[in-house]
């Protein structure tokens, strides 16, 4: 089994000589010949260049073909090995990686999964972030789900840069909002999952992780990049940690906005996402409120779905884009909503209930007409936030 790394370099940059080094520099590390009787364990360890590709614009791509016998099946091996060191060494930046299906790990859940515990086998997904992200106490964060869930709000997750504070302890905001899943649940005989955000220092996460779970969390919520696909590896592969986590993309500009280095978005929170384990992965969406490439998204669309990882677009998403993303996504996605739920002009609750009607009225990637729409939260929606 082989392991398939593609590197763009910038014009002005010979790819043959710079993808030669990386072939030796990131395995064996040097070839002399005074190693020649161990020339055979070398060769079974040292990556190879299977093609430069020449491109219009100056730039070109060069194929690099590694060994899984250099990585231990994980993700930050395999991190390190493909850019590690290499990744100060100038202009790169790996836009593609193709791993042997059984790499690393699958989810515990994913689509299938998700669908399951909500017992909803085919339609678009409905999810909340609560908004404001700061500021709220434990007991405003369980008024607000009870708003949302009355009107069949299918997922909510706390903001990614609310952790375990004072003002809201994350232990404290799951046990004020577990009777609302209850009762919600009690009621109506569906479910809605809660992505609590674990956080914490490494030798504390996983055993607060457990304890949330432990504790009636039906869901988490990992920004990985932040603490590391290690900690999300952990997570998946606990027994005691038997719920969805959805990875958030957090830090990902970092590692993907420079156009010359780092890596496309596509290979990481695609392609590295869906291998270490999560089971649906936030991302920006091309229609959103952050700069965002279509051809990126559907890469990482795509990525995730082959693996059984919900694809989960955001930043921006308000029911005016639904028909747009259901063009694009089929019925296999979870729409994400912060402002675009929490901000409806008459409330939360109308805010989730504009997006079922948005689902009910939508024409695959056909633009609203307001004049069509009746009165009701949809309409208020689109008076809001326009009909893209």
């Amino acid at each position: 089994m082989q392991i398939e790394v593609d590197y763009r370099f910038p014009t002005g940059v010979n790819a043959e000589k710079q993808a030669q080094v990386i072939a030796l520099g990131q395995t064996v590390g040097t070839w002399d010949a005074s190693f020649a009787y161990r020339e055979a364990s070398f060769l079974a360890h040292k990556a190879e260049v299977v093609n430069i590709e020449n491109r219009t614009d100056g730039s070109a791509l060069a194929t690099v073909r590694f060994p899984v016998a250099n990585v231990e099946g994980d993700i930050a091996s395999l991190l390190t090995m493909i850019f590690g060191k290499y990744s100060m060494a100038g202009p790169a930046k790996v836009t593609a990686i193709r791993l042997p299906s059984g790499y690393g790990q699958r989810p515990k859940f994913g689509i299938t999964g998700v669908r399951s515990l909500l017992n909803t086998p085919s339609r678009p997904l409905v999810m909340a972030i609560y908004k404001p992200a700061l500021g709220l106490s434990a007991a405003d964060h369980a008024q607000i789900l009870s708003k949302v869930a009355g009107a069949g709000l299918d997922i909510i997750k706390d903001d990614e840069i609310l952790g375990n504070l004072h003002s809201a302890p994350t232990l404290e905001r799951l046990k004020a909002c577990r009777p609302v899943i209850e009762d919600m649940q009690q009621k109506n005989g569906r479910s809605l999952l809660y992505a609590v955000n674990v956080t914490g220092k490494a030798s504390q996460l996983l055993a607060q992780a457990r304890q949330l779970v432990a504790a009636g969390a039906n869901a988490l919520l990992l920004n990985v990049l932040s603490y590391g696909f290690s900690v999300l590896e952990a997570l998946v592969a606990d027994p005691e940690i038997s719920v969805p986590i959805f990875a958030h993309p957090a830090l990902a500009g970092a590692w993907c906005g420079a156009p010359d280095h780092g890596f496309s978005y596509s290979a990481l929170l695609g392609t590295l996402f869906a291998h270490a384990g999560a089971d649906a992965v936030l991302y920006p969406s091309h229609y959103g409120s952050l700069p965002f490439e279509a051809a990126e998204e559907f890469r990482i669309r795509d990525a995730l779905r082959s693996r059984n990882v919900f694809p989960v677009p955001s930043a921006g998403i308000h029911p005016g884009v639904v028909p747009r993303a259901i063009a694009d996504y089929g019925q296999d996605v979870i729409l994400n909503a912060g402002t675009g739920i929490m901000d409806h002009p008459d409330g939360p609750a109308e805010g989730v209930r504009a997006f079922f009607e948005a689902l009910e009225h939508a024409e695959p990637g056909q633009s609203f007409e307001l004049a069509q729409i009746p009165a009701g939260a949809l309409r208020r929606a689109l008076e809001k936030w326009g009909t893209p």
